[in-house]
């Protein structure tokens, strides 16, 4: 083989295993980075016996992530974060600006903050971006292939099937899990995405390998097309911030390219702006700062049946009453709600207000004022003494809920 092909050929050792470095062709057209493990013996019938000693050599590999001072080694190890070719420039990017703002509505700072994190403070833990709609053409798909676009290699989409998959060596030490169509509807799914999303280290399991446990700071960026169910999100979950899309008023076929070319002046941007928000929680944003109504309505959707008639019977108690608060045991509860032609059972009341409420009953058997149905009165409810361990729960408990 001449001098002129051995030059174009890359190899690289990291600890004892030859790596050859190859550009892997992808169906679009690209080439897709690979290392393959090599064999020495191969090595040297190709090149030589003295080729071997010239190869770059490293103790091993690390995931340190950095778009402004990206390093490729680090004390000897080499980096598998990706670098991203962008150079920032100052410049005008009004296509992504609209799109931000498209995306965010009225929480547009909120929004580039988020983006501004992604790129100068990459290790920082952000909450589940979640973007429905029932709509087509909203421009959630555009989101996600500019976001691919801004840090190329260092996002991965994936399927629901790749999220629950045990083997996820191939998204470990990304800055981005994107999952279009999202539909993670099992409680198993669920607490993985939750855990994933605050855990500092995560075990990788590739195929024939053994576990290997490396630092973890991705972000998930979802997408659904369903607006009550794509994920189970719990009353008081605070991992979350869903946005519902709107459907876009034009169809520009290059607008992706346009926002492409305006990168380098969006990210000159990011790079001397200002943060509108500063860190309160772990996932840097108040939690308050991210609730929308799209998230509550999906907190709804979750609730049970059983929680929805408990809450709205209580609530009409409060306003028939017109009292702020109300008191009961679960035996209570089962009998206004068997009225009602409503069926349950003593363990699944006390279930939705011991987990789903979070109340504690009186640690003593008290005396509590309590309700009653009286259908020979106006307004059917009548007060009734009663004594035992009763729970109690206040109009702004339950709206909240």
């Amino acid at each position: 083989m001449s001098k002129s092909d051995i030059s174009k050929e890359e190899f690289i050792r990291v600890g004892t295993t030859l790596y050859k470095l190859v550009n892997q062709p992808r169906l679009d057209g690209g080439y897709v980075k690979k290392r393959i493990v090599w064999n020495n013996e191969t090595l040297r019938q190709d090149y030589g016996k003295h080729f071997l000693a010239t190869i770059p050599k490293y103790d091993g590999f690390c995931t340190v992530p950095d778009h402004v001072n990206y390093r490729p080694i680090v004390d000897k190890f080499l980096n598998l974060y990706e670098p991203i070719d962008h150079r920032p420039q100052e410049g005008d990017f009004p296509h992504i600006q609209s799109l931000v703002r498209h995306i965010f509505g009225e929480q547009y700072e909120l929004g580039m903050d988020y983006l501004q994190l992604l790129y100068l403070r990459p290790i920082q833990k952000l909450p589940i971006l979640l973007l429905v709609s029932e709509e087509r053409n909203t421009g959630k798909s555009t989101f996600l292939n500019f976001l691919k676009a801004l840090f190329q290699n260092n996002v991965t989409f994936n399927t629901n099937e790749d999220f629950r998959s045990q083997f996820n060596s191939d998204w470990a030490g990304k800055l981005l899990i994107v999952v279009d169509e999202v539909l993670l509807n099992r409680r198993e799914d669920s607490e993985r995405l939750k855990n994933l999303s605050t855990t500092l280290s995560y075990k990788v399991e590739a195929k024939g390998k053994d576990r290997d446990e490396i630092a973890f700071f991705a972000k998930f960026v979802l997408c659904s097309n369903n607006e009550y169910l794509p994920v189970i999100i719990d009353a008081g979950e605070t991992r979350y911030w869903v946005r519902k899309i709107d459907r876009l008023q034009s169809d520009d076929t290059d607008f992706l390219q346009k926002l492409k070319a305006e990168i380098p002046a969006f990210l000159y941007h990011l790079q001397h702006r200002r943060l509108s928000t500063e860190k309160e929680s772990r996932m840097w944003f108040a939690p308050s700062l991210l609730h929308t109504e799209a998230l509550q309505k999906i907190i709804r959707s979750n609730r049970n049946r059983l929680e929805i008639e408990m809450a709205e019977l209580l609530l009409d108690i409060m306003a028939t009453m017109d009292v702020d608060s109300v008191s009961f045991c679960p035996h209570d509860i089962l009998v206004l709600l068997a009225n009602t032609y409503v069926k349950a059972e003593k363990h699944q009341v006390r279930k939705v207000l011991q987990e789903c409420w979070k109340l504690t009953p009186a640690p003593n058997g008290l005396t509590y004022t309590t309700y009653q149905l009286n259908y020979n009165r106006e307004c059917r409810y009548e007060p009734i003494r009663r004594v035992g361990r009763f729970y109690s729960i206040t109009r702004q408990q339950l709206e909240t809920l």
